[in-house]
């Protein structure tokens, strides 16, 4: 496995322990292309053998420099077992950009960008749980933490919260249109091209319990009405090994 971290200024990382072998021509070492992705998805796949079954969870996560940052519950779940046992794990992460219409269906394909990390959770100390947390809960709702109340003591005892460091990373990646030029055989009468895949936020529903004619917080309405991905947290942020 590799343990060399790459230098935040240059734009590749080390050719990485495990390779791509089926299109190899499509993975990457683009360290800006990975944390692009980390950056804008909210829900990745963390993956561990547990009691001898593999079992594959979504969780939502946040990159804080060059770690993935994961929370769970204190009271269980296997996420904390593989971390306090030290056990290989794998997290998964998935962007679906378009559909790519080939004139064959073997030919047709997707264009996406996936990355897998693989290594070993450890607990984020104890003195940097609450930045780690604040800085997850900023990825994923951005203002949030400013406009309710701060985590009563109960809940902080019934969090943990895990890291995962980006030394051991996998990306594939894959854009453009269909493969084809003139002398390919195809009947170009039929229509190839591809159909890109965007997405956004609707708006907003309140709760059942919320008083008709309460304002939308700052927190929601930029959410809403953004165009644009949130700002990357970068090393500044990330919490002391």
């Amino acid at each position: 496995m590799s343990t060399t971290t790459p230098s935040p200024t240059s734009g590749t990382a080390p050719a990485p322990a495990r390779r791509i072998r089926r299109l190899p021509d499509r993975e990457t070492v683009d360290r800006f292309a990975l944390h692009e992705l980390l950056d804008t998805e909210l829900v990745g796949h963390l993956a561990v053998v547990a009691g001898g079954v593999p079992v594959v969870v979504p969780m939502g996560f946040a990159r804080v420099g060059e770690h993935v940052v994961l929370h769970g519950s204190t009271g269980g779940g296997f996420a904390l077992r593989a971390a306090s046992a030290r056990t290989p794990v794998a997290f998964a992460v998935t962007a679906l950009d378009g559909l790519v219409y080939a004139r064959s269906l073997f030919d047709s394909s997707m264009n996406y960008r996936s990355a897998t990390v693989q290594g070993v959770l450890e607990p984020v100390p104890e003195a940097e749980a609450d930045a780690a947390l604040l800085a997850l809960s900023d990825r994923l709702m951005p203002g949030r933490a400013a406009e309710v109340r701060g985590m009563r003591r109960k809940e902080v005892a019934a969090t943990r919260v895990l890291r995962l460091a980006l030394d051991d990373v996998v990306m594939k990646q894959r854009s453009g249109g269909p493969s084809e030029d003139e002398g390919d055989g195809e009947d170009h009468a039929a229509w190839a091209g591809v159909v890109p895949l965007e997405r956004r936020w609707a708006a907003p529903i309140a709760s059942g319990l919320t008083p008709p004619g309460t304002p939308v917080p700052e927190s929601v309405r930029a959410l809403t009405t953004r165009d644009s991905p949130p700002a990357t947290l970068d090393e500044a942020s990330e919490p002391a090994a």
